[in-house]
């Protein structure tokens, strides 16, 4: 199974919030959108970023905690790792493992196609695995 499997199973919307976003706002919209991340695009300290649920923690952790007046910009991950939509489940899973993050987005040609947790590659995984198992009881049973 291929990311580009992936994003037809689930919605390719990506929430988005602008890099002159206040973290206060990421945080209200992550909560609003059910997401663990929001994709930051255009920023002018780099091409697109990422800010998520563990960058907020660590905002916290730090004491930097005027949430209402910090721009997301400043505290935004911006050396985003992507992935290909031709990229296996198995090779983006063992990406996130090593690298630590759960939230990859899809770029093709520069474009964004969606963005991926690793929820959503459990789940195929686990999809899988359980369709396998079913053609396997349906070979025995024949």
């Amino acid at each position: 199974m291929k990311l580009k499997d992936v994003l037809v199973a689930k919605s390719h919307r990506v929430v988005t919030v602008s890099a002159k976003s206040s973290v206060a706002d990421a945080i209200r919209t992550m909560h609003a959108a059910n997401v663990g991340a929001v994709m930051v695009p255009h920023a002018e300290t780099c091409p697109v970023g990422i800010f998520t649920e563990p960058d907020v923690v660590r905002l916290y952790a730090y004491g930097d905690r005027d949430f209402d007046t910090l721009a997301v910009e400043a505290r935004m991950t911006c050396s985003v790792v992507v992935g290909l939509p031709s990229m296996s489940v198995d090779e983006a899973l063992g990406l996130m493992t090593e690298r630590r993050f759960r939230h990859l987005p899809v770029v093709e040609d520069g474009k964004l196609l969606g963005l991926v947790s690793i929820g959503d590659l459990v789940k195929a995984k686990l999809d899988e695995t359980a369709q396998e198992a079913q053609a396997l009881r349906a070979y025995i049973a024949s």
